[in-house]
């Protein structure tokens, strides 16, 4: 599966959002986001599926892709792009309902993500890169050096994750990552437009390395 381009994930998370979650995510698709993830994990599962498709319809026309973290019924409902699954989950039971669906799943071990990889799973995202403010008792940090282990030992496209910025984007890609996902980097931003076509500026100086 072709993961969308450019290789920005941005990751909702309502309780850190400076506006609600449909604004930051049409400012980010207008600053150049084409993937976004739905995470609201804890809202009723009408109400997530009800944003979710609210997300979908906003990205229609940027050409964007919404995803939904672990929700696979509300991903099928409204026709979003793909689902992100939590870390041991199995990638081919999402493959099996999402046939044409992107599938990812999270990691914190270079291990982990190579295991993810290998059952299935189109990406891994591996974190925690660097200590972040959106998940403090997270870690200890992988930092690049782990990045770059993990980048070295998976078979397939790595995500950093977790305290990342324009100022470090660029180095989290030279250490193997095949793209960035960003959380609070956005959800707090005063102005997430901004704050996303700042971090394509550090991406898109760098290839892909997968």
């Amino acid at each position: 599966m072709t993961l969308p381009e450019p290789r920005l994930l941005v990751i909702s998370d309502r309780s850190q959002a400076r506006r609600p979650l449909t604004e930051i995510a049409a400012a980010a698709f207008a600053g150049g986001c084409r993937w976004f993830s739905l995470r609201e994990k804890d809202l009723p599962a009408d109400a997530r599926r009800g944003l979710l498709a609210e997300l979908v319809a906003l990205a229609r026309p940027y050409g964007a892709s919404v995803i939904a973290h672990d929700d696979v019924d509300a991903v099928i409902a409204t026709g979003a792009a793909g689902v992100h699954l939590p870390g041991g989950s199995d990638p081919l039971a999402a493959r099996a309902l999402l046939p044409n669906g992107l599938i990812g799943v999270s990691a914190h071990t270079p291990a982990e993500a190579a295991a993810m990889i290998a059952a299935g799973a189109d990406y891994v995202t591996i974190s925690p890169i660097f200590l972040t403010d959106s998940k403090p008792g997270y870690g200890p940090a992988l930092g690049l050096d782990g990045l770059a282990r993990a980048a070295a030992t998976v078979k397939g496209p790595v995500l950093a994750l977790a305290g990342i910025t324009p100022t470090n984007a660029r180095a989290c890609l030279e250490a193997g990552a095949a793209g960035i996902a960003v959380m609070g980097e956005v959800m707090r931003a005063s102005d997430p437009e901004a704050t996303v076509r700042a971090l394509l500026g550090a991406v898109e100086r760098v290839s892909p390395t997968r």
